[in-house]
């Protein structure tokens, strides 16, 4: 790996890319398929807002992952935004053992969407999506849904950050700029 320091690197590689994009902090969200028995969740930090006429938005999972075949079989998914709170979710979501069927959704007390996809109702918002397109980018394949349901949790935004390799929040009060 090739280091610099305020200048451009010329052949970056996975190494450096990744610690580059490590300095872009994002939200941590939850991508759930089905509901009841056929519960499966992975923790995902690739949500990106497409367009609002319609409401679409990507979602991004390693397509030799056991996900990107089951959303081509739903024909959809939900995304659920979690909250600092919720920091051990995402961590236990994340690992290649995580629960699944009733089990997963006793642990995320997750409830059927109106598409029948498993939802948090104490995320910080939930986005329920029907498969518009899906294509492979690299080792990872895109997947954009449009959102025909969304839910938000009461009370102030508190979501969960992922900055430099590990989970944080935002800082409390207002930001001085």
């Amino acid at each position: 790996m090739t280091v610099t320091t305020g200048s451009v690197l010329a052949r970056p590689d996975v190494a450096a890319f990744r610690a580059a994009m490590g300095r872009f902090p994002t939200g941590v969200t939850l991508l759930t398929l089905g509901s009841g028995d056929t519960t499966t969740a992975m923790t995902l930090n690739s949500l990106t807002s497409v367009s609002l006429d319609p409401l679409l938005l990507l979602v991004s999972v390693r397509t030799a992952g056991r996900m990107r075949p089951l959303i081509s079989r739903a024909r959809g998914f939900a995304v659920n935004v979690l909250g600092e709170d919720q920091r051990h979710l995402a961590q236990e979501f994340a690992r290649s053992g995580r629960p699944e069927g009733r089990a997963a959704t006793t642990r995320l007390a997750a409830v059927a969407g109106v598409t029948g996809h498993a939802v948090l109702p104490a995320a910080e918002s939930s986005f329920e999506c029907v498969l518009e397109e899906e294509r492979e980018a690299g080792d990872h394949t895109l997947f954009i849904g449009r959102v025909v349901a969304l839910g938000t949790a009461d009370g102030g935004p508190r979501p969960l950050v992922f900055h430099q390799g590990a989970f944080t929040g935002l800082p409390t009060g207002p930001v001085q700029g």
